[in-house]
């Protein structure tokens, strides 16, 4: 072990400290020298180039946060198949066998989110009353 431990880390201290001054040193320029010329259309919220309609505070529909988080677990459900697929060699029918048990089940998963209507975006008009 060297005499002083910490002088290893001389340099990454350094470039942190230069990454800093650097950063500090063009957002202050950028301050000073940028033009600032406010108009009511560089003030008005950027929306995909639409006209912004609404409060920006609106609620969003259930829908949108069941399939975010749908997409999010089939998202992680996917990931599992790449490290099978690079030792299914090695893992030979047992490891084939396993994996499809593994997709079985999210494939049941998919459907039973698919049969409920999660996935369903269009609005579904129920007849109310006398029908």
């Amino acid at each position: 072990m060297p005499d002083n431990y910490f002088a290893r880390y001389l340099p990454l201290l350094l470039h942190f400290l230069i990454a800093g001054a650097l950063a500090s040193v063009i957002v202050l320029l950028s301050w000073l020298i940028g033009q600032r010329k406010p108009t009511r259309a560089k003030l008005s919220p950027y929306e995909c180039g639409m006209t912004p309609v609404g409060d920006a505070r609106e609620r969003f529909s259930v829908k949108f946060y069941l399939v975010a988080m749908l997409f999010i677990l089939f998202d992680v459900e996917a990931i599992f198949l790449y490290p099978w697929a690079v030792l299914l060699k090695e893992l030979k029918m047992f490891g084939f066998l396993e994996m499809l048990v593994y997709m079985l089940i999210v494939l049941v998963g998919f459907f039973y989110v698919w049969k409920k209507g999660v996935l369903d975006w269009g609005e579904t008009a129920k007849p109310r009353g006398n029908a």
